[in-house]
């Protein structure tokens, strides 16, 4: 009997094609579920909270109008027959917020840039590794370590560094201080908050940094371009808009910051624009300064302050977002 070689064979029958589908599976449709309800919990938590602080507060907002905003007095009396008297105003505290964020921001935002440059372009593989574990795990410090650590280690140091600031550049009004308190300044707090957005700020701008077209730079080198010419003249460029929205990220941070700020921070309810003078304060130290001891119409002038503070942060990470999304996604 004569056996078919493997020539001779007669040819496997055709697949029939297979249906090409759109459908999801249920294991996608399930994994989509999840993701959109944690998603969706996320976004009704926070409205939530807005709607808790704004009903709460709105009570105070309307009672005592713009006032509350720019009046600097934060007074609770009671007189002898047992009426309380409330002068309520978060301008002083508000004016704090503003100066310690910008100290933040001036001290930390070219710092972060200037790490970011170094792990992106400048740092061995081994050391990037190290430093980019160590920055993002400066993130998770909670802020009661850093307030700690302002205080007892970097307190001694700022101090003298305001002195000679003051020394030096005191026909600049903000430096200009007239009795000699440096402790406890809006600088300090300033200092402080930058040591703490720094991961933020970093982790963004080298994120931006690393998404620069590799065509640009190969073309800058070809052209005869060195490092830094091309850093300054392809990088910078393309991932300024990126780094405004971490530094706008940062800021968000800084406004909100609440036992860090408290720690290093001498509460004054006054004006200060001496960015040296230890006197100042911020809407959070506010809040956790007040809120063991306030009642009645104190406690709903809080929460309308934690609104002010909740819009004010909200509104900075918005548009933090959106221009890191939009540089991202443009490639400008």
């Amino acid at each position: 009997m004569r056996h078919m070689t493997l020539l001779e064979s007669t040819p496997a029958t055709t697949p029939s094609p297979r249906e090409i589908t759109t459908k999801p599976r249920i294991s996608d449709k399930i994994f989509r579920g999840v993701v959109t309800s944690f998603g969706m919990s996320a976004l009704v938590i926070l409205t939530l909270i807005g709607a808790f602080l704004a009903v709460r507060g709105f009570q105070t907002i309307h009672t005592v109008g713009w006032s509350f905003i720019t009046s600097f007095k934060w007074d609770v009396t009671t007189d002898d027959a047992g009426v309380v008297t409330y002068q309520l105003g978060v301008g002083a505290m508000l004016i704090g917020t503003l100066m310690v964020s910008l100290v933040a921001l001036v001290i930390g935002v070219p710092l972060s840039i200037a790490m970011a440059l170094f792990l992106t372009f400048y740092a061995p593989a081994r050391i990037k590794t190290i430093l980019v574990s160590i920055v993002d795990l400066m993130a998770a410090f909670p802020s009661v370590l850093f307030g700690l650590w302002g205080f007892f280690v970097l307190m001694p140091m700022a101090t003298y560094w305001a002195k000679l600031i003051n020394h030096y550049l005191s026909w600049i009004p903000v430096f200009n201080v007239q009795e000699p308190f440096f402790e406890r300044s809006p600088f300090i707090a300033g200092l402080v908050l930058a040591i703490m957005i720094i991961p933020i700020v970093t982790s963004v701008s080298r994120e931006v940094f690393a998404q620069t077209p590799l065509d640009r730079i190969q073309a800058a080198y070809a052209l005869g371009a060195t490092k830094w010419g091309v850093i300054k003249a392809v990088v910078f460029p393309f991932g300024s808009s990126g780094v405004v929205g971490g530094a706008m990220l940062g800021l968000g941070r800084a406004f909100g910051e609440t036992v860090a700020v408290y720690t290093v921070l001498n509460l004054v309810f006054a004006p200060n624009w001496h960015v040296l003078f230890g006197s100042g304060g911020n809407i959070a130290s506010l809040i956790i300064l007040k809120w063991g001891e306030a009642t009645g119409d104190e406690t709903t002038a809080l929460l309308a302050a934690g609104f002010i503070l909740f819009i004010l942060t909200l509104g900075v990470n918005m548009i933090a977002n959106l221009i890191v999304r939009q540089t991202l996604k443009s490639g400008k």
